[in-house]
């Protein structure tokens, strides 16, 4: 299986509301709870309206699109990366999956994951 770098630090963040969200930035994704309204995009794309921001993620893309019927990839990445200490921060689209880790284990969530396999594009 084929994992890609993703270029750009990412902001984990709690917004007000999404009327100051770019969209059609390369990369946002929303959530939305009755409780909170959530963003995932990259640091320079934040919007003043956030109400806080974790910064300093790096992102991973599984490659290729992934059927709905297979079963346990993010389960064996996550043990992957557990089993080295490094935590994540999952999300997942249609199409694949998404793997952020802090930027201070990026290098190293890369080792572990290229030391089981996976091709690192």
């Amino acid at each position: 299986m084929k994992i890609e770098k993703i270029d750009g630090e990412f902001s984990v963040c709690k917004v007000k509301d999404y009327s100051q969200v770019n969209l059609r930035a390369a990369f946002c994704f929303t959530g939305s709870t009755d409780e909170e309204k959530s963003l995932v995009c990259l640091t320079a794309d934040v919007p003043d309206n956030a109400e806080c921001c974790d910064n300093g993620w790096r992102a991973l893309r599984i490659k290729g699109m992934l059927d709905f019927s297979l079963i346990g990839i993010l389960a064996q990445i996550s043990s992957l990366l557990a089993g080295n200490k490094i935590g994540l921060f999952a999300i997942s689209t249609y199409n694949t999956d998404y793997i952020l880790t802090k930027k201070e284990n990026y290098a190293k969530a890369l080792d572990v994951l290229a030391s089981a396999g996976y091709e690192i594009i």
